[in-house]
């Protein structure tokens, strides 16, 4: 992707150009632009050439308006950016750092998004092909490993390295730029061609290695000292020829598969050069002292709640029933009676004995056939009489479109029951707890989104609507408007508060109604009627707002724009309510989830970076859990105040996440560049895996 060295001079007209460096720090340059260099790879990318201040050369790579149609080409561009950040912030200052294009700033929020990297010197590696010295060669070599090694120590794998990617000066190699790295760990995406990618980096197959990129310098290696390309899935077959590459092949490094290969370091000892990285003690961790912090209050939290006492639990002897631990007898149907499950057999949640209550006025609610009614085409309700209906299905589908009125209600502010939720378990009422503009709109809708396109199936879960008609509304004002880049209406405050919508949630546990409050911050953080459905409420999710918590220099152009204010006494909408709910002992029992939403804000801090550039996992884990709600609590302590963490230390079970709901900034009344929900049912599965819905006994014990 490297611009050629004659792709034409600037012109002499002059524009300011503003940008952020790998710090984040917004800098504004005069500028003067060449033309646009346009090649078939870098679609739909452009480059040019751009001089700013009194001479810097640099080359932007940017994207079009006419390309912000999908969002694959900026995802690419962000996931580039990322790694180039990542490089920069560890290795700038080393003596090192020529091995890699540097990076000179970034706009993702432009309208153009951009990137800027210093441009580069020397030529690239095929045309220095039977002009280097042996000395040279090997140095080639060495650095060539070194770079993979110092990329696996940011766990980035780099996916280009080719004869004609690599460049040489004369003393130094240097990588193309990252526009086709990966993480470590995440499912190759298939690229590169043959023999310069690793087969199964071709492929698509597995997870990304640092090894792959040693495949690269392997065959890179064999073409500079043989002048011919290798094989595409083996060793060349003259390679003992070439005593030059003795530590390549003793290592392992043509095998087709990168579990058989030496690791980076390895291959640096076989070539007796040294590693820096083991010289060298790690860095200081600028979230230490706030990790600890987290240790010890989550240690606490244990020691209250009696739940050190049960570590030994699961190793007892096979043949005695597990003990269960204080918060399983707390919050398990039954009084947390040990129950043996045959492992053939997922465990169901018998039917409730008590009839549900009623979400709004948290009285009990009897299903009664003769009390049914839908809903006409101007909304107003009409009686369903099913005493001759005899059509099973038809029976069916009419009590899925159903209402019940809820008894304790006033006329004038009736309580509208979908059937469903008096007939189908336990219901489980989800609020969304947060100040104005924290984004719980945007959030609920974007994680609603997500289960409309099958999100919560990998985890054995299967949803219907509550109630389809109303369902069908939300989506139509809420999802669908939010997927086409349109920023959604902020919440109104309200006189009686109902749920946003509403699903059938089947899993683990059985089926279980699930609904979701979402009300304005201003409501949230009153006393009031509105909002006494709190003291029923099964489980929350507050949303953080990093703009309020965080005490961060880059956010403050951003709070300038949008008019939102720092504050270190928290959020009064989670004040108000945690002080709210009903408390057994020091703790409240509903299980609680804290989303630090709008975290493409701060992506490129390495605590965010390490969840958000990163897919949900297959397999929800508790140990990956607690990880994660340990840098997020380290994130907001080291940058925030205590008091934005007190649903944390109020709630007996709580995990933290790192999420984004549309993944960019609005611009007016859209986001220009599409949105891109990151982890946004993190939260949620967290509640679910607590309320028993996900098969793991561990799980739920989920943040405690």
């Amino acid at each position: 992707m490297t611009l050629s060295d004659n792709a034409g001079a600037p012109v002499e007209h002059v524009e300011e150009l503003e940008f952020y460096t790998h710090k984040q720090d917004p800098v504004r340059f005069a500028a003067r632009f060449a033309d646009d260099v346009h090649r078939p790879e870098w679609a739909p990318f452009l480059a040019r050439q751009v001089m700013i201040g009194k001479g810097g050369r640099v080359i932007q790579y940017r994207l079009p308006r006419s390309a912000h149609g999908g969002t694959g080409a900026y995802s690419a561009l962000e996931r580039e950016v990322s790694a180039a950040v990542a490089v920069e912030s560890r290795y700038g200052s080393e003596p090192y750092c020529e091995l890699f294009t540097r990076l000179v700033g970034f706009h993702l929020d432009a309208p153009e998004p951009f990137v800027l990297y210093k441009a580069p010197t020397g030529r690239p590696i095929a045309a220095w092909q039977g002009a280097l010295a042996v000395a040279e060669q090997f140095k080639v070599l060495s650095q060539l490993t070194l770079a993979v090694r110092l990329l696996e120590d940011v766990q980035l794998v780099h996916r280009a390295i080719t004869p004609h990617t690599v460049r040489w000066d004369g003393s130094h190699v240097r990588l193309c730029e990252p526009y086709r790295t990966q993480r470590a760990g995440e499912p190759r995406e298939a690229f590169g061609e043959a023999p310069w990618a690793a087969p199964e980096q071709r492929d698509g197959t597995g997870t990304a290695d640092p090894r792959d990129d040693l495949w690269s310098v392997a065959q890179l290696m064999y073409f500079l000292l043989s002048g011919r390309p290798g094989h595409a899935d083996r060793a060349p077959d003259d390679l003992g020829e070439f005593r030059r590459l003795a530590a390549l092949d003793e290592g392992g490094a043509f095998a087709p598969r990168a579990e058989t290969r030496a690791g980076p370091a390895e291959l640096m000892r076989l070539l007796n050069v040294s590693d820096p990285l083991a010289l060298v003690s790690s860095a200081p961790d600028p979230l230490g002292r706030a990790r600890a912090e987290f240790d010890e209050r989550l240690a606490e939290k244990r020691a209250r709640l009696g739940l050190d006492k049960d570590e030994e639990a699961f190793e007892e002897p096979a043949e005695t029933p597990p003990r269960l631990s204080l918060l399983r007898r707390r919050w398990l149907p039954g009084g947390g009676r040990p129950v043996v499950a045959r492992p053939e057999v997922p465990a169901v949640a018998p039917p409730p004995t008590t009839p549900p209550l009623c979400p709004h006025c948290l009285l009990p609610v009897d299903y009664d056939e003769t009390q049914l009614f839908t809903l006409d085409s101007r909304r107003e309700p009409k009686r369903l009489d099913l005493s001759a209906e005899r059509r099973p299905m038809h029976r069916q589908d009419a009590l899925r479109q159903a209402f019940q009125m809820c008894p304790h209600a006033d006329e004038n502010q009736p309580h509208r029951l979908p059937v469903p939720y008096l007939t189908s378990g336990e219901p489980l009422t989800v609020a969304m707890v947060g100040s104005s503009a924290a984004g719980k709109t945007h959030l609920l809708a974007a994680m609603l989104g997500e289960i409309e396109q099958g999100g919560l199936e990998p985890y054995g879960l299967k949803c219907l609507p509550l109630n389809p008609e109303e369902h069908r509304e939300y989506l139509a004002e809420m999802v669908h408007p939010l997927h086409r880049g349109e920023v959604l209406r902020r919440t109104g405050q309200v006189r009686f508060a109902e749920f946003a919508d509403g699903l059938l949630v089947s899993g683990h546990g059985g089926t279980r109604p699930v609904v979701f409050f979402d009300l304005a911050g201003e409501d949230l953080a009153q006393n009031s009627d509105v909002t006494r459905f709190l003291m029923g409420v099964g489980a929350f999710i507050f949303v953080l707002d990093p703009l309020r918590a965080l005490r961060l220099p880059q956010l403050d152009p951003v709070r300038e724009r949008t008019g939102l204010t720092r504050q270190d006494l928290g959020d009064e909408a989670f004040a108000t309510v945690l002080g709210r709910i009903p408390r057994n002992g020091p703790y409240i029992d509903a299980p609680a989830a804290v989303a630090l939403n709008k975290s493409d804000l701060v992506r490129f801090d390495p605590s965010v970076d390490r969840w958000l550039a990163r897919g949900l996992p297959s397999v929800l884990d508790d140990r990956e859990l607690r990880e994660e709600s340990r840098d997020v609590h380290a994130f907001v302590r080291h940058h925030g105040s205590q008091a934005w963490l007190k649903p944390f230390d109020d709630c007996a079970r709580c995990t933290l996440h790192f999420v984004a709901a549309t993944g960019g900034q609005e611009q007016g009344e859209t986001f220009p560049h599409g949105v891109r929900p990151r982890r946004v049912l993190a939260p949620l599965l967290s509640v679910f895996a607590m309320c028993g819905l996900l098969p793991g006994d561990e799980l739920r014990e989920t943040g405690v």
